[in-house]
């Protein structure tokens, strides 16, 4: 059986609970969590060592907060004040853990979904989404690490080209897998608004609503957007169903065709802010 889990952001508590409700068997199961496992939540260190544990059953994608916590790891972010990080960041351990993390994926193909934490421009199909993910995968696990952090932020360029090449063409792949909600048609990318789908500002869309995006054949799954809640589509699974504010965690089991929904409720972490 392999399930995909929505955004755990240190909430161990619940993921032991979800665990439990599904009947996860690592010698029989699989899972794979769409990215942010840490930060917001009260036990980020715990989360990663009951993942870790968990060995070859669990994969685990990187998010927008995850990539945080390596920037501040490494002295390129300030930590913020809602963060939860600094019991992995004085663990005596810590060094382990943040190669741990920075050898996670940005995108993975499980049982035939796409998955991702946040989303895809119009411009890609499943294939060169993996790809250039990969490249980005790459320098997170290369020697230069703290050098790509430097030039990881920042909100352009706003739109894909294949001629986008360094730093540019790197952030716009992160920008894109882990951060991005709304685009417009053409596939600029927004990063402003943070509200539901329905609450879309004119001229712009949900990244999976843009008319003919070339990833419209290929089954996506994603996290991220917790103001979106669970979508359950053939072609679409919307998996942040806001757990650290007190929402839901979420697993579908996906295996055969499948698509098997299970949650359980959270106790709230964090009150409703920017994300």
């Amino acid at each position: 059986m392999h399930y995909l889990i929505g955004d755990l952001q240190g909430c161990c508590d619940a993921f032991d609970r979800l665990l439990a409700e599904i009947g996860f068997s690592p010698s029989r199961d699989r899972l794979t969590v769409l990215g942010d496992l840490v930060n917001r939540g009260p036990e980020s260190l715990r989360t990663l060592r009951r993942l870790r544990a968990l060995g070859s059953a669990a994969d685990a994608l990187l998010g927008n907060h995850d990539l945080h916590l390596l920037a501040v790891a490494h002295g390129v972010r300030p930590e913020h004040r809602s963060d939860t990080l600094r019991e992995i960041l004085a663990a005596p351990d810590r060094e382990a853990w943040i190669d741990w993390i920075r050898q996670r994926p940005l995108a993975l193909s499980r049982e035939g979904w796409l998955c991702v934490h946040a989303g895809l421009p119009p411009q890609w199909d499943g294939p060169q989404a993996l790809a250039l993910a990969g490249e980005v995968e790459a320098m997170l696990r290369g020697p230069g690490l703290a050098d790509f952090l430097a030039v990881m932020y920042g909100n352009e360029p706003a739109c894909w080209s294949d001629a986008l090449q360094g730093p540019d063409r790197w952030r716009f792949v992160i920008n894109v897998l882990t951060r991005v909600r709304f685009v417009a048609a053409d596939g600029t990318l927004d990063f402003k608004t943070k509200d539901g789908a329905r609450q879309a500002p004119p001229g712009l869309l949900p990244w999976f609503e843009v008319p003919g995006r070339r990833s419209a054949g290929h089954p996506v799954a994603f996290g991220h957007w917790s103001t979106l809640g669970l979508v359950n589509r053939p072609d679409l699974l919307a998996l942040d169903t806001g757990c650290v504010w007190g929402g839901s965690l979420t697993a579908v089991r996906v295996d055969g065709g499948r698509r098997e929904v299970a949650q359980v409720a959270c106790q709230q972490a964090q009150r409703p802010g920017p994300v």
